[in-house]
């Protein structure tokens, strides 16, 4: 059973594909087999990542982490301000970090919106009505003006039939629908005429339509899919950021590396190193030692681009 191609095919070849019948339906046993083949019919969520994990994703970020250990030292250091300050705004990208990844659930939730909660289909030869989860490929649906269509269909009699495809296509005109053309096999989505997809509405009209695809495997399914897979995959910018973030701190530990060895050796005395030893000199000289490599620490912090991931944070949050 293939939905993809059953536009481009003759109504009697599509009905003796799915194996049913247009006045009888499928029987209810046949019905309940496919339902267990194919699963219900609804939009399914892949296992997202928990709330810690997110939490730690923010956090797992280069330029972050210098961030982080800029606050310790500043800390160390005694510079309160500077470290709660840094840290607020690691934990203000962190926090907007993690609003913005549950978009893909709230994008996945709209979609669900969309979804028809009953059908009406013949089962056994007669009408009835089930909740649009149970709709399986093969079943025959009626639908009619105010309905939203419960799942991709292979259109049969369309009387007058105009569907909104909108959410789908992005057409804003509802399109006219004709059961009986039979379409070329590339034709683009919002031509196929003698289709209905679902999660669009119908706005006039009347007609029936051959259940041809559910759940994942329609179109709004598809981009469904899409949608949560966009998530794992780095976009070019967050890409050259996190070069970026690697390149300022690369800078920013060569700057504290510098000024403190440069300042080690201009302060050297050389007659001492050789009187009384390295480690003896440095042990005389600790106090000016400490504070050259807070000095040099001070540098590095300041050289720190802290506000960089919480702009670019809220930046691709709108």
């Amino acid at each position: 059973m293939e939905n993809r191609e059953s536009h481009s095919k003759p109504i009697d070849d599509v009905v003796s594909g799915f194996q049913t019948h247009v006045e009888q339906g499928l029987t209810r046993q046949e019905a309940e087999n496919r339902l267990r083949k194919f699963g219900p019919n609804e939009l399914t969520e892949k296992p997202r990542p928990g709330f810690l994990a997110l939490l730690w994703a923010q956090f797992n970020n280069y330029l972050v982490i210098i961030l982080i250990v800029a606050a310790l030292i500043a800390l160390a250091l005694g510079e309160w301000v500077d470290s709660i300050a840094i840290m607020i705004i690691v934990v203000l990208n962190a926090v907007v970090g993690v609003i913005q990844e549950s978009k893909a659930e709230q994008a996945l939730a709209a979609l669900r919106k969309m979804a028809a909660p009953n059908a009406q289909v013949i089962r056994d030869g007669l009408q009835t009505t089930i909740p649009g989860r149970e709709l399986v490929p093969g079943d025959i649906v009626f639908v009619e003006a105010g309905n939203y269509i419960p799942a991709d269909l292979r259109l049969i009699t369309s009387i007058n039939l105009k569907v909104e495809e909108a959410s789908l296509t992005g057409e804003s005109v509802p399109v006219e629908k004709k059961a009986a053309v039979v379409l070329d096999k590339e034709i683009p989505l919002g031509d196929r005429k003698n289709s209905a997809f679902m999660s669009t509405m119908v706005t006039y009209g009347r007609g029936t339509g051959l259940v041809a695809g559910t759940g994942m495997n329609t179109q709004i399914g598809l981009i469904a899919e899409m949608i949560q897979a966009f998530e794992d995959e780095a976009t070019p910018l967050q890409k050259k950021l996190e070069h970026l973030g690697k390149v300022l701190g690369t800078i920013c530990i060569g700057i504290c590396a510098f000024v403190f060895v440069y300042g080690l050796i201009r302060d050297t005395k050389l007659t001492d190193v050789f009187t009384i030893g390295f480690l003896n000199y440095l042990q005389g000289e600790q106090k000016d030692i400490i504070n050259l490599f807070m000095t040099a620490v001070s540098l590095a912090i300041a050289a720190v681009p802290e506000g960089l991931p919480a702009i670019v944070t809220i930046c691709r949050s709108r």
